[in-house]
């Protein structure tokens, strides 16, 4: 949310009063309409969706109070000020216990009181719409644990010890591993009460990263139109997700290890010392040690980084959970995109597991997301893929499609309609391909 967007309507019967306040706020880059009367102000609130109303307390036909408990009838995050002509602790007291975020006095003596009240108004709503982001994007959409660590038992046994913890976790592994994911399980099963928040090193510039990372003063550098917290304010008694941490430059992971070591910081620009109970998970798909050893990445950032290391194997090391991926994504992809697909073919299914995936799931997300798309009916159809394992020959597919059904009968009982399932083809051709290929049930 910027000023731009953020909606006021003030409502006194004194215009020049409202007009003042008008041009005093619309300077400061706020919206800003004025009505007159508060009847026929509800109406404009309905139509005008303003985030904050300022309305006098002494109204003819409507007092503030009353105005401000029919607004909230219908809007209850809009937030009020009140102006009384009154300046008692007694008049101040009684319209806030009913609500009102805070109050002025009539008449204005100093346009820079307005100001502070009314930024004030605007730096909550601003972070309560940054808070709903945040948790919007932690829940996300999460696979079922079973699916995530499907093929990787021991890391499983080695995050489910570590979330409860507030030990630093470092998650090594090739890009598009699912680090992001077994992240978000660490911060769900930790139990602690603050966000989650991720940041990309990679992706954004370090001028703008330490920014980012710690926040800034109104007026710290050019573009710095207000003070803005950093993700580790943001995640105070949460999680902080740093992904490609191996990119980081140096002198940020001096000020990182600083909030390894002391766990404070200041603002860019700041003076005030920040105090923050966040816990780091870090990520990488580098290969740290060697980046120490080549005076790239600092030696005791990295062993404050890799308190408790954590593996993930790429997806060719694990290719038995490659048809119960498929059939998630197929079903999640199908449901995103509004084409149902019903079939996946065992040629399929082999193409996709002879398939080297040096992009892993990341990888086999993207190929099943332009399948789906391009399917004609409700089977399958997978593109070309030009990286297979073994050449990709038809005796290959036969013998890779061979194994996916023996392993999925295995890990069924021999169960053929649950096997069927976790391959995603119906039970006929399940029993046609295990005629076929001579399994023994």
């Amino acid at each position: 949310m910027n000023r731009g967007n953020y909606k006021i309507l003030v409502v006194d019967d004194e215009q020049g009063f409202a007009l003042l306040i008008s041009r005093i706020l619309g300077d400061e880059g706020y919206q800003v309409r004025t009505m007159s009367h508060p009847r026929e102000a509800l109406a404009e609130v309905d139509s005008y969706h303003p985030d904050l109303v300022i309305t006098d307390l002494k109204m003819p036909g409507m007092n503030g109070v009353e105005f401000m408990t029919a607004v909230r009838a219908q809007h209850q995050e809009t937030d009020f000020i009140m102006v009384t002509a009154f300046a008692s602790v007694e008049t101040a007291v009684a319209a806030m216990k009913l609500g009102a975020l805070d109050y002025i006095t009539k008449p204005l003596k100093e346009p820079e009181e307005l100001r502070r009240v009314v930024l004030r108004a605007f730096e909550r709503q601003r972070l309560s719409a940054e808070n709903r982001a945040l948790r919007e994007e932690v829940a996300g959409d999460m696979p079922p644990l079973e699916l995530v660590f499907s093929g990787m038992p021991a890391v499983l046994e080695e995050v489910s010890a570590v979330a409860p913890a507030d030990t630093t976790v470092i998650l090594y592994g090739e890009t598009g591993t699912g680090k992001g994911l077994v992240a978000g399980v660490i911060h769900r099963l930790s139990g602690r009460r603050g966000l989650m928040v991720t940041i990309n090193c990679a992706a954004i510039p370090e001028n703008l990263l330490e920014s980012e990372l710690f926040g800034h003063e109104r007026g710290s550098f050019t573009g710095a139109v207000r003070t803005k917290k950093g993700k580790f304010e943001l995640a105070d008694e949460g999680t902080v997700f740093l992904d490609e941490i191996g990119e980081m430059s140096p002198s940020l992971q001096a000020k990182l290890l600083r909030v390894l070591q002391e766990r404070r910081f200041e603002r860019v620009g700041g003076l005030d010392v920040i105090h923050t109970s966040a816990r780091i998970i870090a990520a990488t798909n580098r290969d740290l040690k060697q980046l120490v050893s080549q005076n790239r990445f600092r030696e005791d950032l990295y062993y404050r980084l890799n308190v408790f290391p954590v593996h993930i194997p790429p997806l060719r090391q694990r290719r038995d959970i490659i048809p119960q991926l498929t059939r998630y994504l197929v079903e999640r992809l199908s449901r995103k995109i509004g084409k149902p697909i019903s079939d996946i073919p065992g040629n399929t299914l082999a193409r996709l597991m002879s398939h080297q995936w040096p992009g892993n799931v990341r990888e086999l997300e993207n190929v099943i997301e332009k399948a789906v798309i391009l399917s004609r009916d409700a089977t399958l159809t997978v593109p070309r893929l030009h990286d297979t394992a073994e050449g990709g020959s038809a005796g290959d597919m036969r013998s890779i499609e061979k194994k996916a059904i023996e392993e999925a009968l295995k890990k069924t009982g021999g169960k053929r309609k649950e096997a069927a399932d976790i391959l995603g083809i119906s039970l006929r051709s399940l029993q046609y391909k295990i005629k076929g290929y001579g399994i023994e049930a």
